[in-house]
């Protein structure tokens, strides 16, 4: 990820507040194959589990299952089986570390006309695309026997908490008040459930590196950021009253930053 000073964040609790709010991540691995393509990604929801929520250093790990029939599960299969009957002792653990990236729903094209300084000072502006994103590296354990009891254990917990997450926190469904009920695995026939989990893969990744950036204008000067909080807000749309108070939020950190660095 290309990381500018002006728009890298490096605080993991905002970027863990991220991934949560967007949980679809593209999952991207590096697998030599001589049956599927060396690179393949598919769009996987995920559960990010962390020990402390107030710590500053927890990497944590994520949490997902994919379709067994999908390419890119079969050829982690086969790479799995091929080590196994190498001899590896641990096998199902990737040697390659795999990429997750994660993007905000908050993210749109800026047009040229927003920058109300720059523009007809001088015309030198170009259009860009205003957006967050956070990309996490690490490798990845992958559970594939569905006679084993460590991948019915793994499969009921992930299974059981990314829909307790994504019914609660994504959903807002509560019970609590007029809200709905959320609901659970238990709601479905256990016999149809375990079809389903035969059907699919569990994997997890422990997360060594996690990098993420918030490209919202910062670097422009506050006539031009001026323009394009007006501009998003002009625009009459949910997205665009995100994005004015997003690229508002993102100058006043900036400010503060700037502030602290000039005061030491």
């Amino acid at each position: 990820m290309y990381l500018r000073s002006d728009h890298v964040e490096t605080d993991l609790r905002v970027l863990r507040q991220l991934i949560r709010e967007n949980p679809l991540g593209l999952f991207t691995t590096a697998i030599a194959s001589s049956t599927y393509p060396f690179l393949q990604s598919s769009h996987i929801p995920f559960i990010l589990d962390i020990d402390n929520e107030s710590s500053e250093t927890e990497l944590g790990r994520l949490r997902a299952h994919m379709a067994r029939a999908n390419p890119q599960a079969k050829a982690i299969i086969d790479d799995i089986k091929q080590r196994q009957a190498a001899g590896d002792s641990n096998p199902t653990t990737l040697q390659q570390d795999v990429l997750i990236m994660f993007t905000s729903s908050v993210q749109h094209y800026v047009t040229p006309k927003f920058y109300t300084a720059t523009k007809p000072a001088t015309g030198k502006v170009v259009p860009t695309w205003n957006y967050a994103a956070v990309q996490v590296y690490g490798k990845a354990t992958f559970y594939i026997d569905t006679n084993a009891e460590d991948t019915a254990d793994f499969l009921d917990s992930q299974i059981g908490d990314l829909s307790s997450f994504n019914e609660t926190f994504t959903m807002g469904y509560t019970g609590e008040g007029p809200r709905p009920k959320p609901w659970q695995v238990s709601d479905a026939p256990a016999a149809y459930v375990n079809l389903k989990k035969k059907a699919i893969v569990g994997f997890e990744v422990k997360i060594e590196r996690m990098e993420g950036k918030f490209k919202m204008d910062q670097e422009m000067g506050d006539g031009d950021v001026d323009g394009v909080i007006k501009g998003f807000s002009e625009l009459g749309s949910e997205i665009g009253t995100k994005m004015a108070s997003l690229v508002e939020e993102r100058r006043e950190m900036a400010r503060q930053k700037k502030a602290s660095r000039e005061s030491k």
